[in-house]
C-alpha cells in the first residue's frame, strides 16, 4: 500500500533536503558567532519550513488514509481519524 504522499515524495524529499541544509547553515552562524537576532531569524525560517511540510504531510494523509479507511468504514476509521486527530495534536504544541 502506497503511502499519502507517495505522489509528492520528490517534493517533500526536496523541502526536507532544504530544511536541512538551513539547520547546517544556522549551526555555522553560531560556530561564526553571528549576531542572535540573524540566528533567530533563521531559525524561524527553518521552522516555518518544517511545518509546512508536516501539514502538507498532514493533508495528504487525511485525504487519502483517513478518507480511504473511512470509506470502509469500521474500526480502521476510527483508528484513522485517532491518528489524525494527534497528529493534528502534535503539530499544535509548539
Amino acid at each position: 500500500m502506497a503511502h499519502g504522499y507517495a505522489a509528492r515524495k520528490d517534493e517533500h524529499l526536496k523541502r526536507l533536503r532544504r530544511a536541512e541544509g538551513q539547520v547546517r547553515g544556522i549551526a555555522r552562524m553560531v560556530e561564526e558567532d553571528a549576531y542572535c537576532i540573524d540566528v533567530l531569524t533563521q531559525v524561524a525560517a527553518v521552522t516555518k519550513a518544517l511545518q509546512a511540510t508536516a501539514l502538507n504531510l498532514l493533508e495528504e494523509h487525511i485525504s487519502h488514509c483517513v478518507a480511504e479507511a473511512a470509506a470502509k468504514g469500521g474500526p480502521d476509521a476510527d483508528e484513522k481519524v485517532a491518528e489524525a486527530t494527534a497528529a493534528v495534536g502534535r503539530l499544535l504544541k509548539l
